[in-house]
């Protein structure tokens, strides 16, 4: 994104939200090895397949396509994970050149506790585990969340982390942006705030203070994956929107990807099935808000 041209707000747009394409846990989860039986995901080649299908297709094109974190199942250092990667980074070559890609690190990317070398390694495949870019005058921030679940053995990485975020909200209402929006893995919390602490969210400490600073700032919306279930709710007028993988399904849900409209006042999200968005797109509603001249 070229920053200096992209801090003016030109109207709404939209981008597209997937999470968890996690080549290996379809596998894993029906044998119920969650760590030796990732030894095959044409399920989950497929569906990625179909994802990516669907985002080339839609018109308007969107800004960026933003994949938050478990991109495979093998954890660092596991027997498959090199052979996983390779795959998904075919099938992710083929996104419209036009379209950027946008990673974030998730727990099986980096580990459950990273490390210095763990996190080095995700960034050599994948980029930066966390930055922030400027489209059209709205700011995002892309966090490494596991810096957040556990960062025992590299708490200088975590400390780095937080001194950097205090850099960018500084800057942010600095160029007086249209909103901020967070990406990052974990969820905050997956319903409600207060909730107790669990695999799926942030312990509640760490969540309170990340909250709290995310609601001074101004921010709007974080939007997460890591539940493989849609989820979600609010704090002081900040979103928290969990969503569904594009793989394995641990609910009720669809393999599917979510569609993010930012338009002058709000952010509108609606997450639909693959097979929905290859064969309709986008519904009309979402369409006409695009369409509107500020």
């Amino acid at each position: 994104f070229l920053e200096n041209d992209e801090y003016e707000w030109k109207g709404p747009f939209y981008f597209i939200q997937g999470a968890d394409p996690q080549f290996g846990l379809i596998k894993a989860w029906a044998v119920g090895d969650t760590n030796n039986g990732d030894d095959e995901w044409k399920e989950e080649i497929k569906l990625t397949e179909q994802a990516v299908q669907a985002v080339n297709k839609l018109n308007p094109k969107p800004k960026f396509f933003v994949l938050c974190g478990d991109l495979i199942h093998g954890m660092p250092g596991s027997q498959w994970r090199k052979d996983q990667e390779r795959d998904l980074k075919n099938i992710l070559k083929n996104t419209d050149q036009d379209i950027p890609l946008v990673f974030v690190s998730g727990n099986h990317d980096i580990g459950n506790t990273p490390t210095r070398e763990t996190i080095d390694n995700y960034c050599k495949s994948w980029g930066d585990d966390y930055f922030s870019f400027w489209v059209g005058g709205v700011f995002f921030l892309v966090l490494n969340s596991q810096l957040y679940f556990d960062s025992s053995k590299c708490p200088e990485l975590k400390q780095a982390q937080d001194v950097w975020l205090n850099e960018q909200l500084a800057v942010a209402e600095k160029h007086k942006c249209k909103h901020i929006i967070v990406f990052q893995h974990i969820p905050l919390f997956l319903r409600e705030p207060d909730e107790d602490h669990d695999y799926f969210n942030l312990e509640k400490s760490v969540r309170q203070g990340i909250m709290e600073k995310f609601h001074k700032a101004g921010i709007k919306a974080v939007f997460s994956g890591h539940y493989h279930r849609n989820a979600g709710g609010s704090y002081r007028g900040l979103e928290m929107v969990v969503t569904s993988a594009i793989g394995c399904q641990l609910g009720e849900d669809t393999h599917g990807l979510r569609v993010v409209v930012v338009t002058d006042e709000k952010i509108v999200h609606r997450y639909y099935s693959l097979d929905e968005l290859s064969s309709q797109g986008m519904e009309k509603e979402l369409l006409d808000m695009l369409a509107k001249q500020n």
